[in-house]
């Protein structure tokens, strides 16, 4: 048995599901977004592909993926053997969205183990190429899990309150911002986005004397996990710890939605970011990055 590929939602969630409930945390990315596609809360540049993988027939799932135009693969957890064989079955199926892949994204062991299965099956694999990489590791993100909450110390000056329907332009200037920022390409509707979020009450302003100054959202409940993005400060506002007043309430309200496990991504080279998710009960989980390929 080998990798199965299919562009419905509903199909990959009904083969994929005990395999993604079982390690939640790990597989937040591939839980939230098929989530968000399930219910129309986002909308890509092409159409999405899903894949999942079994031994044979009969075993169940153990490894799977997503594609969401312009994004490369996400991976989720897999043996190394399905890893490569992704490769191979990715690099042999033209019909994909019209441009070769780039790379993929996942832990670093499986976009590392496809990194290397991708090279070999290149024409003239290992010749010619002296001692240069066959891919690179860019992107390191680590996944972080909160472990006991602390409010931040010292407290900062305002209150968080969810956002309400008079601050989605603000939400997606917001939103666009930090995308731009995180350098994501402008493949969503970020105006729908925002919409979804605040009518399901998973968006959070802080303000001060009644400015917002700072946003924090969540995705929605799934298999009792929930994974806080984005978290934004205006520059203007930055370094009052805004950030941290906001963070500290959506993980807040996550909790009372019932997580179990509150999640949330930072980048490995922001000393900052990562140095206040630790003050704030955040413990790191795994590293997560892209394999560019050549």
């Amino acid at each position: 048995m080998t990798w199965q590929l299919t562009h419905d939602v509903e199909e990959f969630r009904a083969q994929a599901d005990p395999y993604l409930a079982a390690d939640a945390a790990r597989h937040t990315i591939l839980l939230t977004v098929s989530e968000s596609l399930r219910t129309g809360g986002v909308a890509y540049a092409g159409p999405v592909r899903f894949g999942w993988w079994r031994e044979t027939a009969e075993a169940p799932v153990t490894g799977a993926f997503l594609e969401t135009p312009p994004h490369p693969p996400f991976l989720g957890t897999m043996p190394a053997r399905a890893a490569a064989e992704l490769a191979r079955t990715l690099g042999g199926t033209p019909e994909g969205h019209g441009t070769p892949l780039s790379g993929v994204r996942g832990r670093v062991a499986d976009v590392e183990a496809f990194g290397a299965a991708w090279t070999a099956r290149r024409p003239g694999a290992g010749t010619g190429a002296g001692n240069a990489p066959p891919y690179r590791l860019s992107d390191g993100m680590r996944l972080f899990r909160l472990g006991e909450p602390t409010p931040p110390d010292p407290a900062p000056e305002g209150r968080a309150r969810y956002a309400a329907a008079q601050d989605i332009p603000l939400a997606v200037e917001w939103l666009t911002a930090f995308a731009e920022e995180i350098g994501d390409p402008p493949a969503r509707d970020r105006r729908a986005l925002a919409v979804v979020r605040i009518e399901e009450r998973r968006l959070l302003l802080w303000e001060v004397d009644g400015v917002p100054v700072s946003l924090a959202g969540h995705a929605p409940l799934i298999a009792g996990q929930i994974r806080v993005a984005p978290v934004y400060t205006p520059p203007a506002h930055r370094g009052r710890g805004y950030a941290a007043g906001v963070t500290a309430a959506v993980g807040e309200t996550a909790l009372r939605k019932g997580a179990e496990e509150v999640l949330l991504f930072a980048d490995n080279a922001n000393p900052t970011a990562n140095a206040l998710y630790h003050r704030l009960g955040y413990r790191p989980m795994e590293v997560y990055a892209t394999a560019e390929l050549a």
